[in-house]
Formats: structure tokens, sequence, C-alpha cells
């Protein structure tokens, strides 16, 4: 083999190792980071849907039930669920809202 083969096959070597630890790096730095159910976007808190989710697993954790966020999100039975028995928790009652009968719709 020649050298100027190597120097090339070790730059392509190099190349793709420094493009994959970028493309981890820029995944990790693309995470949402949530906190008690908000999003922070650009410094504020916003309450989203996936933050919402992930705060209700968390306070449903603390009443003994084994319950995940990615679970709560694709099964709407199983948020219902949670919701009907912790949903009476002041940190999860604006989470359940929806899920919940408030007992003013006016149906009989």
């Amino acid at each position: 083999m020649r050298l100027g083969q190597f120097k090339w096959r070790n730059f392509l070597t190099n190349l793709s190792v420094t493009l994959a630890l970028l493309a981890v790096t820029a995944t990790q730095a693309q995470a949402i980071e949530c906190k008690d159910g908000y999003q922070r976007v650009r410094g504020d808190q916003l309450a989203t849907p996936y933050c919402q989710d992930a705060y209700l697993a968390e306070v449903a954790s603390t009443y003994g039930m084994k319950a995940s966020a990615a679970k709560i999100r694709n099964n709407p039975n199983f948020k219902r669920e949670i919701c009907r028995f912790i949903g009476h928790d002041i940190r999860v009652q604006s989470n359940c809202q929806q899920e919940l009968p408030s007992g003013r719709s006016g149906r009989f």
C-alpha cells in the first residue's frame, strides 16, 4: 500500500468519526427539557402535551402506579385511568381536566 492511500484512508476514518460525534452532540442538544410539566423554550416555560404527560407519569409514580410518559402519550385510555385515580391532585388537575367529568356539564 502506498503512503498516499494510507493518508487518504486515515483522513476518511477521522472524518467519519468526527461526523458521528457531531451528530450525537446535535441530537443531545435538541432534547426536550421538561420541569414540572413545562417545557423550556427560549428561556420561557410553556405547558406542552409532551411535558404534561411526562409530569403526569412522574406524579403517578409517587402514588405507586407504574406509568411511563410514552404509555400515557400513546394510550388515551391509560391516561384516563391515571386521571381517574390521581386527578384530584392539584399538580395534575389541569392535565386531567379533559379526562375527568367536571360535574357541571349540564347533562343528566
